[in-house]
């Protein structure tokens, strides 16, 4: 796989210190060893304070094959561990970024999102890299019955796809693609939540001043208020508390 990853602990969770590059080179080389079960957890605050409350998902994350720091706080965080991180890996970036340097070279399969909005992306992806889309499914929001969990196995078997987004949001995506790391024979396998939305021009991004300066966050919570003040306005705030405990070692978090 190359060189050893350098990362830091921020509440118990991994953080690789990867920039963009090293994020798609990282993809490449796991998609070359051709072993199904691999998985790209897209980290940010929201993941790290879901998993501050939950042992269970904290213990998902950290058994990803790759943790990219999504949020300026966590490149903060890096520099604190004196580690050279630069910028922030998003997902929607990350997806655009792969499949620019990449191109026709693997297969795609897209999982999530609302109805319309896989199809949507992989069109686009398709006209703009010329990626090849193997698949794509549009999941009920509800568990998936036995023979529709049998159902996806076999399109994503059948589509013989390098790499499955996954877009269900956090942590949903994490624990799904944990679920069927061993259940779906596809090489890597990746969370990327909003990117869906984001790439297939459903969902506007902030202006890049206020992403590079730490508030997307705010940016998103206006556009969406009340399916996201919970996190921004009370969970992530709550972890924020305990990063600066652990910082003053005040507290430490395994």
């Amino acid at each position: 796989m190359g060189e050893l990853m350098r990362s830091f602990r921020v509440l118990g969770v991994r953080v690789d210190a990867v920039d963009m590059t090293h994020a798609v080179t990282r993809m490449e080389a796991l998609i070359e060893c051709r072993k199904s079960g691999s998985y790209v957890a897209v980290t940010g605050m929201h993941g790290v304070a879901e998993a501050r409350q939950d042992s269970r998902f904290r213990e998902i994350l950290n058994a990803a094959d790759l943790v990219v720091p999504d949020g300026m706080p966590l490149v903060w965080l890096g520099r604190w561990h004196r580690l050279p991180i630069r910028h922030r890996v998003t997902g929607s970036e990350l997806m655009v970024a792969f499949c620019k340097k990449t191109g026709s070279q693997y297969r795609h399969f897209f999982y999530g999102g609302a109805p319309g909005v896989a199809e949507d992306l992989a069109e686009q992806l398709h006209q703009s890299f010329g990626i090849v889309v193997a698949g794509t499914y549009t999941p009920p929001f509800r568990p998936l019955t036995d023979a529709e969990e049998s159902e996806v196995a076999a399109q994503v078997d059948e589509s013989r796809a390098d790499l499955l987004w996954v877009g269900l949001s956090t942590p949903k995506q994490e624990q799904w693609m944990y679920e069927h790391r061993e259940r779906l024979k596809v090489p890597v396998m990746l969370g990327v939540g909003a990117a869906f939305d984001m790439n297939s021009g459903r969902l506007r991004r902030a202006p890049k001043w206020m992403r590079e300066s730490g508030l997307e966050w705010l940016f998103r919570l206006l556009a969406e208020p009340r399916r996201l003040w919970r996190r921004y306005l009370v969970t992530i705030p709550r972890s924020i508390w305990s990063v600066s405990l652990e910082l003053l070692h005040v507290a430490k978090f395994k």
